[in-house]
Order: C-alpha cells, then sequence, then structure tokens
C-alpha cells in the first residue's frame, strides 16, 4: 500500500536564511579520538565540490556539511528555519548572482544549527556568503495515516512517496543503504526533540565499522538505526528502530561522525528495512 498522510492539514510557509561562512575552531586546533591535533575544514560554507552522494569519508574535513549551509542571523529565526525545513522541500535563491535559482534541503545539523541545501555545482559557483536562499517548508505536523505505531519528522509531503515507502498491516517498508546499531550513536543524545539537528555514527570501532560497512556511508544516505527510539528525543530503547539521513561528513573528534536527522521512527519496531544501495538523496531526490 502507498503511504498515506495526512497532507491537506499540512502548512506551507516560507523561512529564509543565508549563505553561511564556514567556521574556523575559535581555538583552531582540534584534538582527535586518540590525541593528535589538527585544523581542518569543517562546519558552513558554500562547498560546490561536496554534495549528497559523494562518500561522508571522502573529504579532509570534519563535519563537512555538503552544498550550502544556511543559518538565520536572528537566533529565533533561525530555530524556526531549522524547525520548519524539511528534507525535500524546495528552496530558491532570492538574492545575489544566482537569484532565481532552485534546489532542495538536504539536512539539517545541530548544535551549529544549519539547514543544507544542495544546488548545482555551477549555482554555487555564482553564489556567495551572504545570499539569502528561501525555503517553502512544508512537512512538520505529518502523520502516517495507515501505520500508527510509525511517527514521521523532518520530512517533505512528497519525500516518503519518492523513498519508495509502502505499509503493509500497519507496518512501514523503507529501503536504507545502511544498517547501524544504536550503541555507536554518540554527539546529538539528550534533546528532547527531533524535529531539528542530528545525531552522529561513531566509527571508531575497527570491527563494528566494518562489520556494517559504516566506513561507507554516503552524505545523502537513508539510514536505519536498530534499538534507537527517536519518539519525544533519541534514547536506546530494544526493539525500537528509527530511520534517516546521513547529513553531514566523517569526524575525528571522540563522540562524533556522521551525521543523521530523522525521518522515521517506531518505539514498538513496526519499520522493515531493506538494503538498498539507491538508497541516497541523490538518487531519490535526482539531484545528481
Amino acid at each position: 500500500m502507498a503511504v498515506r498522510i495526512n497532507r491537506e492539514e499540512l502548512v506551507v510557509t516560507a523561512v529564509t536564511g543565508d549563505a553561511a561562512p564556514m567556521l574556523a575552531n575559535s581555538g583552531l586546533y582540534d584534538v582527535s579520538f586518540d590525541g593528535q591535533p589538527f585544523i581542518l575544514p569543517s562546519v558552513g560554507g558554500i562547498n560546490p565540490n561536496v554534495r549528497v552522494g559523494d562518500s561522508a569519508f571522502a573529504f579532509m574535513a570534519d563535519h563537512i556539511e555538503p552544498g550550502v549551509s544556511l543559518r538565520n542571523p536572528d537566533e529565533r529565526q533561525n530555530t524556526s528555519l531549522n524547525v520548519f525545513a524539511c528534507i525535500g522541500n524546495e528552496a530558491v535563491v532570492i538574492s545575489g548572482e544566482a537569484k532565481g535559482e532552485r534546489g532542495r534541503v538536504t539536512g539539517k545539523h545541530g548544535g551549529v544549527e544549519h539547514v543544507m541545501v544542495d544546488f548545482s555545482e555551477e549555482t554555487m559557483r555564482r553564489m556567495t556568503i551572504g545570499d539569502k536562499v528561501q525555503i517553502w517548508a512544508c512537512g512538520l505536523g505529518m502523520r502516517l495515516l495507515d501505520a500508527p505505531g510509525v511517527k514521521a519528522f523532518n520530512a517533505d509531503p512528497d519525500l516518503l512517496e519518492k523513498m519508495g515507502v509502502e505499509i503493509v498491516d500497519g507496518r512501514v517498508k523503507v529501503r536504507v543503504a545502511k544498517v547501524a546499531p544504536a550503541t555507536v550513536m554518540g554527539s546529538g543524545l539528550g534533546r528532547a526533540t527531533v524535529v531539528r539537528g542530528d545525531y552522529d555514527i561513531q566509527t571508531f570501532d575497527d570491527a563494528v565499522a566494518e562489520k556494517y560497512g559504516l566506513r561507507e556511508l554516503r552524505l545523502g544516505d537513508i539510514v536505519a538505526i536498530v534499538d534507537a527510539d527517536h519518539s519525544f528525543g533519541r534514547i536506546y530503547r530494544g526493539g525500537a528502530i528509527s530511520v534517516g539521513v546521513v547529513v553531514h561528513g566523517r569526524s575525528f573528534v571522540a563522540g562524533h561522525g556522521p551525521g543523521v536527522t530523522t525521518l522515521l521512527t517506531s518505539a514498538t519496531g513496526a519499520i522493515d528495512v531493506e538494503l538498498d544501495a539507491n538508497a541516497n538523496l541523490a538518487t531519490i531526490l535526482k539531484l545528481r
């Protein structure tokens, strides 16, 4: 059965953000999980050669964000940008040389509170820091009408259909690129909601990373996290399962790694997953 949602109830609203600069650590050096100091590109920026579909481990960077990172200078409005924008929403450049060009929201990054948007490389090279981008935000408040045991977050109304999600006897069937155990999840735990931000897949244990293929993760991959319940924040719960999208790249810092923004969660485990290497936003949204 195709996914039925409460589409007619969902509000479409415009939110805006500015193309945000890449931020260096205030102390310049970070320290890796094994005690090595480093200085690398990190969060923010307009990154034309870093896009969904690329390996999350391809770049000599820490927490690299694909495409264009957005932030609103007003803190309350930035919270609204991060809460209301959903993965797959349409974005439009509304100032500067690339005015009128269109892209898609691909992620939300907690802590720094950025929203990431994929544009073509040609568009990004015409953009400058401070250019304004408007997102037609829609998806907050989405419900799956035939799967009451599954909650949806951060998803454009058309995203689940594009992902090929199906519902059978109240259970959601979804294709994912990788499956990770909740035991490797790190930074981002402890928040009371998942309507913004992400949390990180640690890949420092070689045996676990190899077992689950975690170092094969790509930006934009749809992933399942087993024994993880995101209903009211991110917690470990045996038998639960959550599905999200990889929104930023690897990290060398303890407790960190490729970040995941939540799309679906079930405290009772009412989500069945099937491995599919094409389960990536670059393919799903036809971005590459």
